[in-house]
């Protein structure tokens, strides 16, 4: 049985787990990040970045590699399928390729999560390395994997996303079932898409669909809805998924309507939309001892305000910057304990720098998954009275609702 010794071990190779760790690395502060599968893993294609992803994108310093690869979105169309009408129209920048007050870009998974790990001195990503049991040794924490290795470890952080075993460990319950689910798909062209760089929602009878260029031939879009137990089998087989969403969507523009038509079944996936509890994260564990959880392991949410990837990368940010005051020596102290700085002390440090992330982050994590479920509600309701008040008054609302959950900045990594 292998053995092996660290100061900070991080749980899943997504977007919070190689956030924090490159935000770490910005400060001089080694960690490791153990990954299951044999390579980055890339589910959903791509991710709306909104105003403050981009703020913590700077902060780690790679912002400028992903703008070189997105288009800008210069705002958002909304339009009824019930009346045919467009609803509302909010700006994002200006055409001049100013960025203004927001900053908007669909990015792509693989390039978000290359751009991440690029960064990271080798070595620092462990492939292969499925995470089986967590146990507790006086000060430190043993996290055994599959194949028997054993690392010891005197920080544990759990981004493995939805089905976390580290928010399990936590007492965390597993991520609720939200009654709906989301269909995405993605398609690259040959030639340009000739798109404006806008995003382009339709509300319908209980669903909803956006179509968002991420670059000048790569296209994604969504479409979700509360399923029947007869419309989850569907789930099963992405041409039957595919025929579904384009008998819904039969009234959008054909030009939008042709890209989700010559979409490849395999670049077409489907799951159940789910959120934990607002109230389980402001009462709950999200951190014991020297143990936490962030990205969708701290804070699963709905995607109607399109900010999952968003808080990750805000989490990742704020992380690196509360274990930097104990680890970091660019800050003054000393990740290798030169000092003589005796394990209980600094395990208190620890547990003090934790006990700061989950206050900084609690009360955000909490509010956007309640507003994201809320918009969810509104923009998919059935009734009558819900779709007309949507698409009459509350349409331009819920569109400055996006931009209001994006006026938020992380802060830089280092408090000094």
């Amino acid at each position: 049985m292998e053995s092996t010794v660290e100061d900070i071990v991080i749980v899943g190779a997504g977007i919070a787990g190689l956030a924090t760790s490159l935000g770490l690395h910005r400060l001089g502060v080694r960690s490791l990040v153990l990954e299951s599968s044999d390579n980055l893993r890339v589910t959903g294609f791509a991710l709306t970045t909104w105003t403050n992803a981009w703020k913590a994108l700077d902060t780690l310093g790679i912002g400028h590699i992903l703008r070189q690869q997105h288009l800008q979105l210069l705002g958002n169309v909304t339009t009824s399928l019930i009346t045919g009408q467009q609803t509302s129209t909010t700006a994002f920048a200006n055409a001049s390729g100013k960025h203004g007050a927001h900053e908007v870009r669909c990015v792509r998974r693989q390039l978000l999560l290359e751009a991440l790990a690029n960064e990271l001195p080798s070595g620092t990503i462990r492939y292969s390395s499925k995470v089986v049991a967590i146990e507790e040794s006086g000060l430190t924490k043993l996290v055994h994997l599959a194949d028997g290795t054993v690392i010891k470890t005197k920080v544990l952080i759990g981004s493995d996303g939805v089905n976390s075993i580290v928010a399990k460990w936590l007492g965390l319950n597993k991520a609720a079932f939200s009654g709906r689910s989301g269909i995405r798909g993605c398609i690259t062209l040959k030639s340009s898409h000739n798109l404006e760089p806008r995003f382009m929602q339709f509300f319908g009878n209980g669903y909803r669909n956006g179509i968002i260029p991420c670059d000048d031939k790569t296209v994604y879009w969504f479409f979700t809805w509360a399923p029947t137990e007869q419309e989850k089998k569907l789930q099963e087989d992405p041409a039957k998924m595919k025929q579904f969403v384009l008998e819904k969507l039969k009234n959008i523009p054909s030009d939008a309507r042709n890209f989700i038509e010559n979409t490849d079944l395999d670049d077409i996936l489907s799951s159940p939309l789910r959120y934990r509890h607002p109230w389980e994260l402001v009462f709950g564990n999200i951190n014991k001892s020297n143990v936490c959880v962030a990205g969708d392991a701290f804070h699963p949410m709905t995607p109607d305000l399109g900010q999952g990837g968003c808080c990750a990368l805000e989490d990742g940010v704020v992380l690196a910057r509360c274990l930097g005051e104990v680890f970091c020596t660019k800050s003054g102290g000393d990740n290798r304990n030169k000092n003589g700085e005796q394990e209980e002390e600094q395990y208190k440090r620890i547990e003090a720098s934790l006990k700061k992330y989950a206050s900084e982050r609690r009360w955000r994590s909490a509010n956007i998954i309640f507003a994201a479920y809320m918009s969810g509600i509104i923009q998919q309701g059935k009734s009558k009275l819900v779709s007309f008040c949507r698409d009459k008054f509350l349409a331009a609302y819920l569109a400055g609702f996006l931009l209001k959950a994006a006026d938020f900045d992380c802060g830089k990594l280092s408090s000094s």
